[in-house]
C-alpha cells in the first residue's frame, strides 16, 4: 500500500544588510561585547532597514529556496509562514507573500508559536501533503523581531535579530514501509503549556491593550524548561522513529542563544562538531533561526544527502517540538 511523504526539495534564506555589533548595542543600552558574549555567545546581529518588513524578508528567503528546489513559483499550493512579527495583525503575511511571487491558485497563511513556529509550520506542512490536501508546499519562517524590543532592557534588547529561512517541500509516494533511510519528514512533534505564558511574552496585542507591545522574558526561568523539554522531544521524535541519538548526522537547534545550544547537546550527548550553530552572528530570529541555520549547513557542504537532522525549538507560550528530517 503506498503512501505519501513529504520530501524537502530545497532550503533558501535572507539576512538584512546592517550588521549590529554588541559594541555598537553598548552605545544604546548599559552592556558591553564581553557580557553579552559571556551569557549568551553572541557577538553580532542583523537588524531590518527602515521600510524593510517581515514580507520582504520572507519573499527573498522563498524565492531562494524555490530556485534551490529547481521548481516554479507557479507549482506551490501552500504557503505556510510562521512568524510573531507580521506586517499587520490582519491580512496574513503569507498572502503578501504568495502576491509577491505572482502566485493567484492555492492557499496562504500566517502560524504563531514563537520561536518553534518554524517546526509547527513544518508539521502542518507535513499534515498537508500526507493527507493530500498539498502537493508542493512551501514553509517560512521569518521575523522583524527588532521592532518589538525595548532597547532600554539589556536582557532582551541583546538577544534578538531579524531574518527570514526557507523551504519547499513535495509529496512523494512511498510503499508504506519505512526502511530507515527513506528521505524526507520523517516525522514531526510539537507540544505546548500555556501555564508558562508568563515567563516569555509581549506586553501587548489588539484585544489586550491595543498596541504592539515589548519583549518582556524570566530568563533563568526559560533556560531552565528548555533544556529539560528540548532534550525530551528529541528523544520523543527519536523513538518514535527507532532511532537513537547516534545516529543523528546533525542537531540544528533554534538559536536561542549558546548556553541553551551547550546544555541541550551535552544532554543529548552530542558533540559540538554534530551542532550547527549560527547565534554567533545571527542571534536569536525566533521562527527564522532554524531554516537560516539550516540553509548556511547545506550551502556550506555539511550536510548531504541521506543525513539525518534533527530540528527542535522552544518558544513563548511555552510551545517546543521537533521534526526528523533525512536529507
Amino acid at each position: 500500500m503506498s503512501a505519501l511523504r513529504s520530501l524537502v526539495l530545497g532550503c533558501g534564506s535572507y539576512l538584512p544588510e546592517r550588521v549590529v555589533t554588541n559594541a555598537q548595542l553598548s552605545n544604546v543600552v548599559a552592556t558591553s561585547d564581553e557580557w553579552i558574549v559571556e551569557r549568551t555567545g553572541i557577538r553580532e546581529r542583523r537588524i531590518a532597514a527602515e521600510g524593510e518588513l517581515t514580507s520582504d524578508l520572507a519573499f527573498a528567503a522563498a524565492r531562494r529556496a524555490i530556485e534551490h528546489a529547481g521548481v516554479k513559483a507557479g507549482e506551490l499550493d501552500l504557503i505556510v509562514l510562521a512568524t510573531t512579527t507580521p506586517d499587520r495583525t490582519f491580512p496574513a503575511t503569507a498572502v503578501r507573500v504568495q502576491a509577491m511571487l505572482g502566485i493567484t491558485s492555492g492557499a496562504a497563511f500566517d502560524l504563531q508559536a514563537v520561536c518553534s513556529g518554524f517546526v509547527y509550520a513544518l508539521a502542518v506542512a507535513d499534515g498537508m501533503i500526507r493527507s493530500g490536501q498539498a502537493r508542493t508546499v512551501l514553509v517560512i519562517g521569518a521575523e522583524t523581531f527588532s521592532r518589538i524590543l525595548d532597547w532600554s532592557d539589556r536582557t532582551t534588547s541583546v538577544l534578538f535579530g531579524d531574518g527570514a529561512g526557507a523551504v519547499v517541500m513535495r509529496a512523494e509516494k512511498t510503499n508504506g514501509a519505512a526502511n530507515g533511510k527513506d528521505r524526507g519528514i520523517l516525522s514531526s512533534h510539537i507540544h505546548s503549556d500555556g501555564n508558562y505564558a508568563d515567563l516569555l511574552y509581549v506586553d501587548g496585542g489588539p484585544s489586550s491593550t491595543g498596541t504592539v507591545g515589548r519583549v518582556r522574558m524570566h530568563g533563568r526561568e526559560v533556560f531552565r524548561h528548555a533544556v529539560v523539554k528540548l532534550a525530551s522531544v528529541v528523544d520523543e521524535a527519536l523513538a518514535a522513529n527507532g532511532l537513537s541519538r547516534n545516529d543523528i548526522d546533525w542537531l540544528v537547534p533554534h538559536q536561542a542563544n549558546k548556553r541553551i545550544l551547550d546544555g541541550t547537546a551535552r544532554k543529548l550527548g552530542l558533540s559540538e562538531s554534530r551542532v550547527v550553530v549560527t547565534v554567533e552572528r545571527h542571534a536569536n530570529t525566533s521562527a527564522a533561526s532554524i531554516p537560516l541555520a539550516l540553509d548556511e549547513a547545506v550551502r556550506d557542504g555539511r550536510i548531504r544527502a541521506g543525513h539525518l537532522l534533527l530540528l527542535e525549538a522552544m518558544g513563548g507560550g511555552f510551545t517546543w517540538g521537533a521534526s526528523l528530517v533525512r536529507w
